[in-house]
């Protein structure tokens, strides 16, 4: 089969034929016909989240079930799925009670194995983790929903569990940003956008942000948002992922605000020091946002399919698998293309 492999860290990856990989007895094949290019695929190419070499990145997928493993019952050829980007192993007590986003035995397409950027991706304990598409979300829609989309509506309804007419600050408007701003949006929330890139808080707004912040053209990103809130926000997200927004986005807080990280904090930046005098004093509430479970996905989708909600706006490319590993490569330059890049393996 053809997929997009890289033998060493930061190489540019190449398009190859490659041997396809087994079905998994509990899992299935998946012919992948939409993939998503991510910062989390980047991340690992640059080397700051270690995979075996060579490798085959891309977790953001949708497609066709291929082949189906002995163990699997509640799914079959032609199947059309997507599925999440943490996938849990079917049998442990999370995943049992729902929650296999933190099972301890979990695998990820493009990260633990080989990934989407290929015509074929294995995916374990389907019946698990194995999501049906409704009828009107096309394979570029739903490779858009991914692991940003997806973490960013989790993180906002499940933990920031932001209400009608709350101040939301989305601190950074990549893929997970502009998901959480327009997510927001749709829920009635009013949204503060904050980034350095004008074409991203452009994008913010029409997406749904009702302000934004230039934190070049600030002296206090934190601060400005809390005059633009009135005091501060209810909710806020890092959806970047750096010691600087992580601390903004507790900083710009309302008492008994609720701070949601779900930017990847990696290597050096891992530890930042967050304001906990301000934690305490405020009573603020702090999460991880980790993905969310298949189990979850039908209230996502059923907002897409009704267009409240439209990831397909997200989408700034729609590349053939030739141009992915370029693509990819070029995600940590300055001017990058705004927007999800989505990888359309039937071009």
């Amino acid at each position: 089969m053809r997929a997009v492999v890289y033998s060493a860290y930061q190489a540019v990856p190449e398009l190859a034929e490659v041997a396809a990989p087994p079905c998994p007895a509990d899992g299935v094949l998946v012919a992948v016909r939409a993939t998503g290019v991510c910062r989390s695929d980047w991340h690992a190419w640059r080397g700051h989240d270690p995979v075996a070499l060579p490798h085959v990145p891309g977790h953001e997928l949708a497609g066709v079930v291929a082949e189906v493993g002995p163990g699997v019952t509640g799914w079959r050829v032609g199947d059309r799925v997507t599925v999440p980007f943490v996938c849990g192993c079917g049998t442990c007590a999370y995943c049992r009670a729902g929650e296999a986003q933190v099972c301890p035995d979990q695998t990820q397409p493009g990260f633990t194995g080989p990934g989407s950027f290929a015509d074929l991706v294995a995916i374990h304990a389907a019946d698990t983790n194995l999501v049906a598409l409704p009828p009107g979300v096309d394979f570029v829609t739903a490779a858009s929903l991914g692991c940003r989309f997806a973490t960013a509506f989790r993180a906002i309804t499940a933990h920031g569990r932001v209400g009608r007419g709350d101040w939301l600050a989305v601190h950074g408007c990549g893929g997970v940003g502009l998901s959480a701003v327009m997510i927001g949006a749709a829920l009635g929330a009013r949204v503060v956008a904050v980034d350095l890139s004008t074409a991203a808080l452009d994008h913010a707004l029409r997406v749904g942000a009702e302000d934004v912040v230039d934190a070049r053209e600030v002296a206090d990103a934190a601060e400005a948002v809390r005059e633009v809130t009135g005091g501060g926000a209810r909710v806020s997200l890092d959806a970047l992922g750096s010691p600087g927004t992580a601390t903004a986005s507790v900083r710009c807080l309302a008492p008994r605000g609720r701070h949601v990280q779900v930017g990847l904090l990696l290597g050096e930046s891992s530890t930042p020091p967050l304001p906990m005098d301000q934690v305490v004093a405020k009573e603020l509430e702090i999460y991880g946002s980790h993905g969310m479970p298949a189990r979850d996905y039908p209230a996502m989708l059923a907002l897409v399919a009704d267009g409240t909600l439209r990831p397909d706006l997200l989408v700034g490319r729609v590349i053939g698998l030739d141009q992915a590993g370029a693509a990819l490569a070029a995600m940590g330059r300055a001017g990058s293309a705004a927007g999800m890049t989505v990888v359309d393996l039937e071009r």
